[in-house]
């Protein structure tokens, strides 16, 4: 797996799937990408995923740790799957902040919570993971699923997530990662790179977003290198778990 230049390098470019691009542009581009598939998410991961993202999710939330009455924050929320979940945890004495970057995105996720009749303990915040509009120590956990790879400058969305944390508190970050299996690694990339494409132009009449999404997964940070990431933001007690072979991982870290 091809690694991520997670910063800006001397010329001020950066990746955007497998092209180079100034930074200044990603976000941008990436804002593009998301604005194009808003309406498909869902349906997007699951071709992603080919539907386990849901049992992932449900397993990520489950080993949380969140507990009733906590105040939670969930980066790059998207339609609102783990906020919908983490809704469960807190109960009507907690809250959870839904966050995205992206309107369309979270106009999506605020109907869809809606629709579920989840409206008593769920903020919404359009906010950029990198400068999160948040106090320091507001939150007792913070959450991102699929979204990092995103990120332009994920070290400052990590050192972010710590610095809205609370002594204590924990993030955990649910993404694609890299597989473990040299045969369960060709299966993978000729369905992410000969399959998926063709799908998302069938289904969605949006190829280029669907390349783009599966190679976003090749140029993320494999699981070591996202744990000493998260360490150089400092944060204490940092593991991760593979699920599916490392299709993804979980990884998790606390403020000490």
């Amino acid at each position: 797996m091809e690694q991520a230049d997670n910063k800006a390098n001397a010329k001020g470019t950066t990746h955007f799937g497998y092209r180079d691009v100034a930074v200044e542009e990603k976000t941008q581009l990436v804002h593009d990408v998301f604005e194009s598939v808003a309406g498909k998410y869902d349906l997007m991961n699951d071709l992603m995923s080919l539907g386990v993202h849901r049992l992932w999710k449900r397993h990520f939330i489950a080993i949380s740790g969140i507990q009733p009455g906590q105040r939670v924050l969930d980066l790059a929320g998207g339609t609102g799957d783990i906020a919908a979940l983490m809704s469960k945890q807190v109960g009507t004495t907690g809250s959870v902040v839904l966050s995205d970057i992206n309107e369309a995105m979270l106009a999506v996720g605020r109907q869809r919570m809606e629709d579920r009749g989840l409206v008593g303990n769920i903020e919404y915040s359009l906010a950029n993971a990198e400068q999160l509009p948040f106090a320091d120590a507001e939150f007792d956990a913070v959450t991102i699923a699929f979204g990092l790879r995103n990120v332009t400058d994920q070290p400052a969305a990590l050192k972010e997530m710590f610095r809205v944390l609370k002594t204590g508190g924990r993030a955990m970050i649910l993404e694609f990662s890299k597989v473990e299996f040299e045969g369960l690694k060709k299966i993978y990339d000729t369905y992410s790179f000969g399959i998926l494409p063709r799908l998302g132009k069938i289904i969605a009449d949006d190829e280029d977003s669907y390349r783009y999404l599966a190679e976003s997964i090749r140029k993320h940070p494999d699981q070591d290198k996202l744990a000493g990431m998260l360490e150089d933001a400092g944060f204490n007690n940092v593991t991760y778990r593979n699920m599916t072979g490392g299709i993804v991982a979980i990884h998790s870290g606390y403020r000490g």
